[in-house]
Order: structure tokens, then sequence, then C-alpha cells
């Protein structure tokens, strides 16, 4: 286990003091916009054809502060951050340095970058979203399934400890499917899967403009449907205390409740989910056009490709955004479906 230097603590107790960043435990990049998956929960490959990516000469400038800021993991996400050709480059520059990296992936394009993902990355994600006809079918791409699975076996055989864990969105197609959703993830040779539900509400994920009603009731569960919710969130429960002394499934009893709480809230019946975060004071976003952002889910602050990070993150703009975020009260935060917290010894 990490154990946090003095300085370091001293630095994360600065930012929650001053929200002037002065460590960044976390920086979530995405190499590439483009996407190999055409989710029905997602927009982002609706907008393939313009196409931007992050190159090693616009990453470079930003290793300096990220080790400055301790910075101690980068998430490559995206878009499908493999379909970037610089994107083990990237890897390779951010690990010289000391940084971890995490791939956030769509697992199409695992087994062809086997060697390279055991040589450059520590640790994957894929997305699963069901049992092989339902994860193709949510995908909108024949065979996704098994070209995940076969990656996934390609990595394992080349190195069987890597660590690969799953992601699966919750909504209104797989909910039903959530038990053998687990089963899959077993089956395929994860060490973990964890939960979350569907964004329906921001304009993250590509979404120029946010959906309107009619399309959020294409992902967001109906009134009629959460009494099903509740009795599958009590069967998942039952079941992942089964698996692994119930550590397969990331999330706690509480937090997978909290996904029957966040579609019930929809419909009045409970308040949203509270909400314990600090991401815009421990991380921060950086899309593929060099946008910075403070998460995923809140508005740009700046672009690497017009200033430095340092001065982006700690412009008077980004710290007058800190001081006064109520991540309570703020409207963008309540409906929030992946929110961070990390405690100051992380």
């Amino acid at each position: 286990m990490r154990v946090p230097s003095l300085p370091y603590l001293f630095q994360r107790y600065r930012t929650q003091q001053t929200h002037r960043i002065s460590a960044l435990p976390i920086v979530i990049l995405m190499p590439h916009s483009a996407c190999n998956c055409r989710c029905v929960m997602c927009d982002i490959w609706k907008d393939n054809a313009n196409l931007k990516e992050l190159s090693p000469e616009a990453i470079a400038p930003l290793v300096d502060a990220l080790v400055k800021w301790r910075t101690h993991t980068v998430v490559l996400s995206g878009g499908e951050a493999l379909l970037n050709k610089h994107c083990f480059a990237l890897c390779r520059l951010l690990r010289r340095n000391g940084l971890r990296v995490s791939l956030l992936s769509t697992g199409l394009l695992l087994q062809k970058h086997a060697a390279a993902v055991v040589d450059c990355i520590d640790e994957v994600i894929v997305s699963l979203d069901g049992d092989e006809a339902l994860h193709d079918a949510i995908r909108n791409i024949p065979g996704a399934y098994r070209k995940m699975a076969d990656g996934i076996a390609a990595v394992h055989t080349l190195a069987p400890g890597f660590r690969i864990t799953a992601r699966t969105v919750i909504h209104q197609l797989n909910f039903m499917h959530w038990p053998s959703i687990i089963s899959a993830a077993e089956m395929i040779g994860v060490q973990q899967i964890s939960f979350l539900p569907a964004d329906v509400s921001s304009h993250a994920f590509n979404r120029e403009q946010a959906w309107g009603t009619e399309r959020q009731h294409e992902i967001l569960l109906t009134a009629e449907q959460l009494p099903a919710l509740q009795e599958i969130v009590h069967e998942v429960i039952r079941q992942s205390a089964g698996i692994n002394d119930g550590t397969f499934v990331a999330e706690s009893p509480l937090k997978l409740q909290q996904i029957y709480d966040y579609y019930a809230a929809f419909y009045g019946k409970n308040p949203f989910p509270y909400k314990h975060c600090n991401a815009p004071w421990v991380s921060t976003v950086i899309e593929a056009d060099g946008t910075v952002r403070p998460c995923f889910f809140h508005a740009g602050i700046g672009n690497i490709h017009e200033a430095s990070l340092p001065d982006i993150l700690n412009s008077a703009e980004a710290i007058a955004f800190r001081k006064q975020l109520d991540v309570q009260k703020d409207t963008t935060c309540a409906k929030c479906v992946c929110y961070l917290h990390l405690p100051l010894s992380s």
C-alpha cells in the first residue's frame, strides 16, 4: 500500500484550505476523441468524424507540473484511448516520470495491443454491459463481447496477474440482467466489477445539448420498473457477498442501494444520493482538444494549447469555482453518477 509522505499530505491540506491546487492525485486524459463502439447511452461516437487527439508534444509540458503536484495516477479515458497512434508513447512518457497509468477501454483492441498494454500500462478497466448478446446490442457492435473477452485472455496469457477490472452502467436496457452481468464478469476473467447509474442529464459524453425528456426516458428506468430494480439490488447484494469474500463487486451494499435511489429520485420518491465528492480539488480532466475541466460534468476552464496547466487550474476563475462549489447544493453535482472522493491520506 502506498504510504503518503508528509510533504504530500501538506500539499493536499493546502489545496483543501486555499482552493489553490498544490497537489493533484489524479489526472484524466482523453487521448482520442473517437470511439469504436456506438453505445446507446453515450454520444461520443456521434462526433467520430471530427477527430481530435493529444500528441506526446502536447502532453510533455504537463509532466513537470504533475510531478510537482505528486500526481500518482493518470487515467486514459475517451473515446477509446487505444485509437490514438501515440497512445503507448504517451504511456511511456508518463511512466518514465513515475506516474501510474490506468486505461478505460471498450476492450476491442486489447488483443491486438496486448504486449504493449502489459509493457506500458498498469491497469485496464473495460466496459461491460451484459452477457454476450446484450453487450453487443448495447454497444451496437457485433462481436464486441468476444473481442473484449479474447483481449482480456491475451493480456492474461502474457501477464497472469495483470489487473483488469470491469465497469457497468446500469440502465433500463440491462438492469434486469444485473446478476448475469456479474456472472459474465467472472467468466471473462476480470478481478473486480463496479457499477454506476446512467448519466442522462448533463452535457458530458459529447452532448452539445442536454438530452430532452424523450431521449432521457430511453435510458432511464420508468417509475413502474422501480420495484423490480429494488428486488434486483437486493439480489445483487446477496450474490456479491458470496464472491471472493464479497470483494468481487467493488461497491458496498449501501452504494448498490444508491443506484436504486438515483433512479427513484427522478420520480420524487427520495432525494438524489448524498455526494461526498472532492473531484475538482483532487483531479482534473483534459479532453482530446486540450480543454481542461474540473471534472467530467462541469464546464471547461481553459485549454492546454493556450495556457499551462498550472495557470489554468490556479487561475482566479478556477480558484473561485472551487471556493464557491457546494456539491450538496449544486444542481450538476446533485445528479452526478460517478462522483469521486479521496480522503486526505490517499
